[in-house]
């Protein structure tokens, strides 16, 4: 699988950097999609994601459209909003994020607010880029069930135990799904393009994963 041909450095890294000051830049970085900001216990990362990072996020976010809509599951999709707790003392942005078990719970929410919401379910993690934190333990302290983790050669499931990620062969989101089963179609991305694919995953999903009498 070539997810992405190669990995960048993060535009910044800032050290002694207060709860006030993330938040702050936060404010100033809101309407510039162009960057993402990492927050751990006082340092921050300001990253700029490429079109390598952008591109393949945005089609497992196609195919996590397709396994809702056909396994007809709840779903309230979060992009890439900020999560934090300052109780944390940490912050980042998924490259995409879902509530599914926990949809119901963020309908009609036009803000978020993890003091109170559930975290998203399931994260996507887009790991082609040299990052100087450890995400995957910020997502831990922020309590997201399930991230999956895509480099340029695999696709993970990790999914959150006793406070640890553990990378697991099925989803905690779609327990019939498998990591390979992903892979596999990742992989035919340069021959089919995202159309083809898409249309292609549609049917297996349908033909494999979809299940019940009331079902064609």
């Amino acid at each position: 699988m070539s997810l992405a041909p190669s990995r960048i450095k993060p535009a910044a890294v800032l050290y002694d950097i207060d709860w006030g000051t993330y938040t702050r830049l936060l404010r100033a970085f809101e309407h510039r999609h162009g960057f993402r900001l990492t927050y751990d216990r006082g340092t921050l990362e300001i990253m700029s994601p490429l079109w390598e990072h952008q591109r393949p996020a945005y089609l497992l976010g196609r195919l996590i459209d397709v396994l809702t809509e056909e396994l007809w599951l709840p779903c309230e999709p979060g992009r890439c909003v900020t999560l934090r707790r300052r109780r944390k003392s940490r912050g980042l942005e998924p490259d995409n994020c879902y509530w599914i078990a926990n949809a119901a719970r963020l309908a009609g929410k036009t803000h978020l607010d993890l003091r109170v919401d559930p975290p998203p379910d399931l994260a996507i993690e887009m790991d082609v880029t040299r990052s100087s934190l450890d995400r995957m333990s910020i997502y831990a302290a922020l309590g997201v069930p399930e991230v999956w983790r895509a480099t340029s050669e695999d696709l993970t499931f990790h999914l959150l135990e006793n406070g640890v990620y553990q990378v697991r062969a099925k989803s905690l989101s779609f327990p019939q799904l498998a990591s390979v089963d992903l892979v596999r179609f990742l992989a035919s991305l340069a021959q089919k393009g995202t159309t083809a694919l898409v249309a292609e995953f549609r049917e297996w999903v349908k033909q494999v994963l979809v299940v019940g009498p009331n079902r064609d």
